[in-house]
């Protein structure tokens, strides 16, 4: 059974959560992403056996990962910073059926007690063509965790039979009552010229989704493209 947090999240376009944790309670983080933690709270690094760090290693995340326990007797804080701009999603996996799927390297810490597996897409056009790869974290419990996506957050509910069609590298996470798949865009100009990829994610309903405004992805892209521009202006 996972601890049962308080939380709050905090900022507009660089967010943290911020946990208050009563004594003895504690939360999982992704390594690197403490941004601060009061006094009592002590850090427990491990792999949470061998399997689970190799599990982690697979969806993009460190080896390693490190427990905040609070060891005083009073409440203390911990709080937790994503690492690129865009906005934090609390999963309350109680209330979402007890588990949820999510891009690789979008987890960011949960409560003690969650578990952060692997699922793999049963398509292998999505793992071939889905952009972010056929392996999906696996969140499994019943508390709080949390994820961060870039840019802005759009939370859609499908309906049965109801479907949507997105970036590959948009979507960020979904219900396991979701179905995945990749469809091809169709059509000579659309491929050549239509600038948004040769493959679309397809999600078909019932189930909840989260999508991200702007994948780190694309937005390295840009970084790395303008840094040329400029070295090429400079020359």
């Amino acid at each position: 059974m996972a601890d049962n947090l308080e939380y709050r999240i905090l900022g507009d376009d660089m967010q943290m959560v911020e946990i208050e944790l009563e004594p003895a309670e504690g939360v999982r983080a992704e390594a690197g992403a403490m941004l601060y933690m009061e006094e009592g709270v002590e850090m427990h690094t491990g792999v949470g056996g061998l399997f689970g760090g190799i599990k982690r290693v697979f969806t993009g995340e460190n080896f390693f990962i490190t427990t905040f326990m609070n060891e005083a007797k009073i409440r203390r804080r911990a709080g937790f910073a994503a690492p690129y701009p865009g906005k934090i999603i609390a999963l309350d996996l109680k209330q979402m059926g007890g588990s949820f799927y999510c891009q690789k390297e979008s987890f960011l810490c949960a409560a003690r007690g969650i578990d952060i597996g692997i699922a793999f897409a049963k398509k292998i056009g999505v793992g071939l063509f889905g952009g972010e790869g056929f392996i999906l974290q696996k969140l499994t419990g019943d508390g709080f965790a949390f994820i961060h996506a870039g840019g802005g957050v759009i939370a859609k509910t499908l309906t049965a039979g109801e479907s949507i069609r997105l970036d590959t590298g948009c979507l960020v996470a979904f219900a396991p009552s979701v179905k995945y798949d990749i469809q091809f865009v169709g059509g000579f100009h659309n491929v050549l010229f239509g600038g948004e990829g040769v493959f679309l994610a397809k999600l078909t309903g019932p189930g909840q989704i989260f999508l991200q405004t702007l994948p780190f992805a694309r937005l390295a892209d840009r970084i790395l493209a303008a840094g040329g521009k400029l070295n090429n202006t400079e020359k």
